[in-house]
């Protein structure tokens, strides 16, 4: 159980660490995203391959898995571009309001009721936001942002939900993401025409954040996570999670100083969010079946 704990603990921990890595890589969000996925698809077919873990699927199983790594895709170049457009700060915070997204949202996905008490802690989290957004006026484009990349993660959970049974851990996660580089290599230039970058190929250190990102901060803790999940319980793992944007914002706080250019009002916001969030996670103690894989 110890070994578990801190394999989990690691594996959030490197997740909190994707957002300082993207504010360091000098790429923009699209060909970050991009080169960040072809690096992870390209090491995991090796990999998967030399240790005979690649399981063939349906091809129309596969476009669904696809189509979800798609959206995946489009999740990390909203949250990419949110740090951009503002700080990591900014666009964890705005991150860490999916799980009380989710709870309004699968709902209306799954057709049942909303509960009223997690609608309550969705307000509450919306008053957090309301707050930053009020007294950091020069981040709110990358406020807007950050939200869209929550409201794509949950889509992406939805979705996963939906998804049909029967295959491993590994081959959902091979397939997704490939289909995700494919969907985004396909929309790239489309994206590329609107928000043109001169800048496409990783230079000097770009290449060292790009592999510790693609390596550690996705294969590495997708490894830590699943192996955790054997003997962690559904309430540890979710109010583990909630620690992801701490461990983002502390490392920004201490790499980036970005203390400095946030108003002090940020942290009162910060504080509804997550008191609402480790609330939410309490509530699922009751429901074991919910295990969030995070997006990052």
């Amino acid at each position: 159980m110890k070994g578990a704990l801190i394999r989990l603990h690691i594996a959030v921990f490197l997740w909190g660490f994707t957002g300082v890595l993207g504010r360091a890589i000098k790429l923009n969000e699209a060909w970050l995203v991009w080169w960040r996925m072809f690096i992870t698809v390209v090491t995991l077919w090796v990999l998967f391959y030399f240790l005979n873990r690649i399981r063939a699927v349906a091809f129309k199983d596969f476009l669904k898995i696809a189509a979800i790594g798609t959206v995946l895709s489009l999740h990390w170049l909203a949250f990419y571009g949110s740090i951009k457009y503002s700080n990591v700060s900014i666009a964890l915070t705005c991150l860490s309001t999916t799980g009380l997204m989710s709870a309004v949202i699968e709902p209306l996905f799954f057709r049942r009721r909303i509960n009223i008490f997690e609608l309550v802690l969705g307000l509450f989290a919306l008053g957090g936001i309301i707050i930053i957004y009020a007294t950091n006026l020069h981040f709110s484009v990358g406020i807007y942002i950050g939200l869209v990349a929550a409201l794509l993660t949950v889509i992406v959970s939805v979705m996963n939900k939906k998804l049909i049974s029967g295959y491993t851990h590994d081959a959902i996660t091979l397939y997704q993401l490939t289909g995700g580089f494919v969907g985004l290599s396909i929309l790239l230039p489309f994206y590329n025409m609107l928000f043109p970058s001169a800048q496409h190929i990783p230079q000097q250190l770009d290449w060292l954040w790009l592999i510790i990102l693609s390596w550690f901060c996705t294969i590495l803790t997708f490894i830590l996570y699943i192996n955790a999940l054997k003997q962690v319980s559904a309430f540890t793992v979710n109010l583990t999670l909630t620690l992801e944007p701490v461990y983002g914002i502390i490392l920004a706080f201490i790499l980036y100083k970005e203390n400095e250019s946030l108003s002090r009002y940020f942290y009162f916001g910060f504080a509804l969010i997550f008191i609402a969030v480790v609330l939410q996670m309490l509530r699922l103690l009751k429901d074991k079946r919910k295990l969030p894989v995070s997006t990052l």
